[in-house]
């Protein structure tokens, strides 16, 4: 008689044994040992677009979802995207492509947190542009020089952006269809909202 939330999981075979999966701290050999406690946090975007490059021989292709999906998250404010909630899957053929996404949620509904859970925020300098400075939040020219710096062709960039800055209408109807109480619907759509509009 209570609600219960069911997902199939994508690394296991149809035998039942284990695809190969390793996540981002693992990749980038982060532990409480060598980063400390928060050693999840303690990284850049830039940085997991760097280890894409590295450990996935399709890059160029895994790249583009990797930018979309950081995008993602920032648009639908998941300030939880940390170095453990991005992996690499094993395929068929014994390689390794970006694994489906998980762990995608609006967590500014629930605590005050900030646009990026990666303590560097997109870039591994920590280098924010003028506008991002002075508002505090990162604005649509940071998202293309970071597309820039983790390989993403310029020819792509608009095309890949283009997927999340439309249909509004239907976030805002799966939003008012959703399980959430009526305050968190609002909120949720205003961040919602208030994010979209950094990139005009």
């Amino acid at each position: 008689g209570e609600p219960a939330y069911i997902t199939k999981r994508f690394d296991i075979k149809p035998d039942g044994s284990k695809w190969r999966k390793e996540d981002f701290a693992s990749l980038a050999g982060m532990t409480k040992d060598t980063g400390g406690p928060d050693f999840k946090y303690e990284s850049s975007y830039e940085e997991v677009g760097l280890l894409i490059q590295k450990y996935a021989p399709t890059w160029r292709i895994e790249i583009e979802k990797y930018f979309v999906l950081v995008v993602f998250n920032y648009i639908f404010s998941n300030g939880d995207a940390h170095l453990k909630n991005f992996g690499l899957l094993e395929t068929g053929a014994g390689d390794f492509v970006l694994s489906p996404a998980y762990d995608l949620l609006n967590t500014r509904i629930h605590v005050s947190d900030t646009d990026f859970a990666m303590k560097k925020g997109l870039f591994a300098d920590s280098s924010r542009s003028v506008l991002w400075a002075k508002t505090g939040h990162p604005q649509q020219q940071d998202f293309l020089r970071f597309a820039e710096r983790i390989g993403v062709s310029s020819r792509r960039v608009d095309r890949l952006l283009s997927s999340l800055l439309t249909r509004q209408e239907a976030v805002t109807e799966l939003t008012e269809r959703s399980y959430l109480p009526e305050n968190m619907k609002t909120a949720y759509l205003n961040y919602y909202y208030q994010k979209l509009n950094r990139f005009k």
